[in-house]
């Protein structure tokens, strides 16, 4: 049974799931649709074309849909398809697509007060995107990826699964996956072990996985050069680490080094 408060504005058109709650002075316009489970909290709003999978919340005076901030939109359905288990906090913001698009959030993520996914974005599944945090249009967010506050990723830009974006941080190339990053601009600072150990990965891929952040950001070897030697590695995490290099071979040797 639904619970919608008698101030609650939902459009006829919206579809609602079974047990959805929605608070007072929320607003769902017309096609939203909201799976079972799913809370809006007061004054909380979802703007239409939007599919929020089971059990997603989204808090007081956040905005999930609407029009994306792009100078190039003319209009038309701006699309988002967020997966389950999903909290929007207070005053975080995610747009729809442009020309045809969708955002994509995935599963069981955290998206903290005040913070921003852009338009086309698409954010895989695990992550924490902490206060005031800021995602631009087209980037791509691989799973398990944690921004510390106040950190931005510039247009078009690729974070790696399991990285660590610390706070205040700017990026504007893209995030390996498995790393710490800091600073402005963004530089690879060491291996996220505390993500991995959280995350479940054994003890011994973090040993091979730490090996492989300091020979491949060395300040004293060519990078292309060490990323190539990781073939011999056996662990599947440094061949994914190296997959993931080798794969964006016009970017790599862009990556910024580790500063020490």
């Amino acid at each position: 049974m639904n619970r919608v408060h008698p101030s609650a504005i939902v459009d006829p058109d919206a579809k609602l799931g079974e047990g959805v709650e929605i608070g007072p002075f929320a607003v769902v316009d017309a096609g939203v649709e909201l799976e079972r489970g799913c809370i809006v909290h007061a004054h909380g709003v979802v703007r239409g074309p939007s599919l929020l999978g089971p059990n997603c919340v989204v808090h007081s005076f956040a905005v999930v849909g609407g029009e994306p901030q792009s100078k190039t939109y003319r209009g038309g359905p701006a699309r988002i398809v967020a997966g389950a288990g999903n909290v929007f906090r207070e005053h975080a913001t995610v747009h729809g697509g442009t020309e045809g698009r969708a955002t994509h959030v995935g599963d069981h993520n955290l998206i903290m007060v005040g913070a921003h996914i852009g338009h086309d974005a698409q954010i895989g599944s695990h992550c924490v995107l902490s206060n005031s945090v800021q995602i631009a249009g087209h980037t791509v967010v691989e799973d398990y990826v944690t921004f510390g506050g106040l950190s931005g990723i510039a247009q078009c830009c690729r974070v790696g699964e399991s990285a660590f974006v610390a706070a205040a941080s700017v990026c504007e190339r893209d995030i390996p996956p498995f790393v710490v990053v800091q600073g402005d601009r963004a530089r690879v600072r060491t291996l996220n072990v505390v993500g991995l150990r959280r995350r479940g990965v054994a003890e011994s891929s973090i040993a091979a996985l730490r090996r492989a952040v300091r020979r491949v950001w060395s300040r004293s070897t060519i990078m292309a050069d060490e990323v190539e030697a990781l073939a011999c590695e056996t662990d599947p995490y440094v061949q994914q680490l190296r997959a993931w290099l080798v794969a964006r071979s016009d970017v790599r040797d862009k990556i910024p080094k580790r500063s020490r």
